[in-house]
């Protein structure tokens, strides 16, 4: 099987190098993304290997087929960026990594949190200019207050677990609510709404669809008290993003911890410190001293690179042998 790799950074090749010792296959790593203007190269592969950012519509759908590609294989657990109804019109298969380290991103969403109720990186800027005033750093307990965990699947579990291990309350939503977890756990489960209401904090743990984007917006904010903070380690358009802007500069939210964007397609995982940013949605924000924004990260630890890896190309040999496709997404 021949596979071509899209949007490869040097931590992609590193891990997919040392999981194909086991498999062998013949991996070409490409560093754009794949889209309209780039699925014409993927001609003379069986397969192509895709991240959260690239591009997977009908028309690039259309171009793949038309090259041979049997098979989409996402080295990650979402995938709202392919057409799936398109892949399966063109007789191509997608799979992806539904837990490569659920660990992980909820370990990250609550440094976000850590980072932002206390006010971690304005004091870290301080300390390394020598100034150690700690005026304008007052935080507060995470213990005895409300989370929120909006989506219930593995990741939303273990951030309720970390949390609770602060003391906090837990409350979630899920429209599939896990009753028995929750009564094991102690959790309740609640509307919509009253998820808003009530959260001190509020994580966000669950696929981007046509349900749930913007599923945090303008009303939903303004529900919210005045000194929550929302943890978005899922995907941006679970946001709406001027939406937010607004609640910022209103004062309705106390702050958010966010390692996606709705629009980040066009810069995160790329260096623009010396462009111009015209987006300004996203320039806004990175001025508020209450938001925190991470590059789309929360996945990046050594586990998590070496199961999205071998998790990945065994994917491709279920796929090439004729077995179960376990993690096809259809």
């Amino acid at each position: 099987m021949k596979i071509a790799f899209f949007d490869t950074h040097s931590y992609d090749k590193k891990s997919f190098v040392e999981a194909n010792k086991a498999f062998n296959y013949e991996i070409d790593f490409r560093d754009y993304k794949l889209n309209e203007n780039t699925a014409l190269t993927a001609q003379g592969y069986d397969v192509v290997c895709v991240f959260v950012n690239d591009v997977v519509n009908a028309e690039v759908i259309k171009t793949l087929a038309d090259c041979g590609i049997k098979l989409i294989a996402l080295r990650c657990a979402g995938f709202n960026n392919v057409d799936l109804k398109a892949a399966a019109a063109a007789g191509i298969k997608v799979v992806r990594v539904p837990a490569y380290s659920p660990y992980a991103v909820a370990e990250h969403g609550v440094a976000l949190l850590m980072s932002l109720t206390r006010h971690i990186p304005q004091a870290y800027l301080r300390t390394k200019t020598a100034n150690f005033n700690i005026e304008g750093l007052t935080g507060r307990d995470l213990f005895g207050l409300t989370a929120g965990i909006l989506g219930t699947g593995k990741i939303g579990r273990i951030m309720a677990d970390i949390l609770m291990g602060f003391g906090m309350k837990i409350i979630a939503y899920d429209p599939f609510p896990n009753e028995q977890w929750a009564k094991e756990k102690n959790i309740e489960y609640v509307g919509l709404d009253e998820i808003f209401q009530q959260s001190d904090v509020l994580s966000l743990h669950c696929p981007l669809t046509e349900e749930t984007k913007h599923v945090v917006n303008h009303d939903r904010m303004k529900m919210m008290k005045h000194d929550a903070v929302i943890i978005n380690t899922g995907r941006g358009a679970l946001i709406d993003s001027k939406a937010l802007v607004h609640a910022l500069k209103h004062g309705h939210i106390g702050g958010i911890g966010m390692d996606v964007y709705e629009e980040e397609s066009k810069y995160f995982f790329s260096d623009w410190s010396t462009d111009i940013m015209t987006d300004d949605t996203l320039a806004r924000l990175l001025t508020f001293p209450n938001v925190i924004i991470t590059g789309h990260q929360a996945f990046l630890t050594t586990n998590a690179l070496k199961n999205l890896a071998e998790t990945t190309l065994e994917n491709v040999k279920a796929f090439e042998g004729g077995a179960e496709l376990v993690n096809e997404v259809k």
